[in-house]
């Protein structure tokens, strides 16, 4: 019997910066708390932290095993490889992407250069691929429902905030009714 595939949640790219280094100070131990009571897992992160003289500190980390990793890898890769190639770019992108992240990340030293120049001196940045596991048995109870997602919008309080700027706008455009 094959064992059964991994079933990936959805994922969350977070892109973040800050004045000094405090990360560590409480978004990291707040990643780890989620990830103890999994709702999430990191697939991958890494942290530029540049000081005042413009020397650059890199952080690492995954949640992934080698195994894993490439497990990913591959599934990420099959999807990009259907999507260009059809069906024989399915087993081509498989391949390829099982390669890429066989190093257990997915950010590669492109990334951390285009991050490193984007953060002034004094400053961090941090981008974080985050899967969302608590959405997974939501997703299947969707499915054995033979539903579907239609859209998935995140919505934060400040589009809520520009939301209703917007409306007051509109309303005042329109005059007294």
């Amino acid at each position: 019997m094959d064992p059964q595939p991994h079933v990936f949640g959805p994922v969350q790219m977070l892109t973040i910066g800050f004045e000094g280094s405090r990360f560590k100070g409480e978004i990291l131990p707040e990643l780890e708390r989620l990830k103890g009571a999994g709702v999430v897992r990191i697939i991958d992160l890494l942290v530029i932290r540049k000081d005042e003289t413009g020397s650059i500190a890199k952080l690492t980390a995954s949640d992934l095993d080698w195994e894993e990793a490439t497990e990913y890898g591959a599934f990420i890769g099959s999807l990009i490889g259907l999507a260009q190639g059809g069906p024989e770019g399915f087993d081509r992108g498989a391949i390829a992407g099982a390669a890429e992240l066989a190093d257990g990340h997915f950010f590669d030293e492109d990334d951390a250069f285009r991050l490193s120049s984007a953060v002034p001196p004094g400053s961090s940045a941090a981008m974080v691929l985050i899967e969302h596991l608590w959405a997974i048995p939501l997703r299947e109870a969707i499915r054995r429902a033979d539903g579907q997602e239609l859209d998935t919008v995140w919505v934060t309080p400040d589009e809520l905030v520009r939301y209703g700027l917007a409306a007051a706008l509109d309303e005042d455009a329109a005059g007294p009714s």
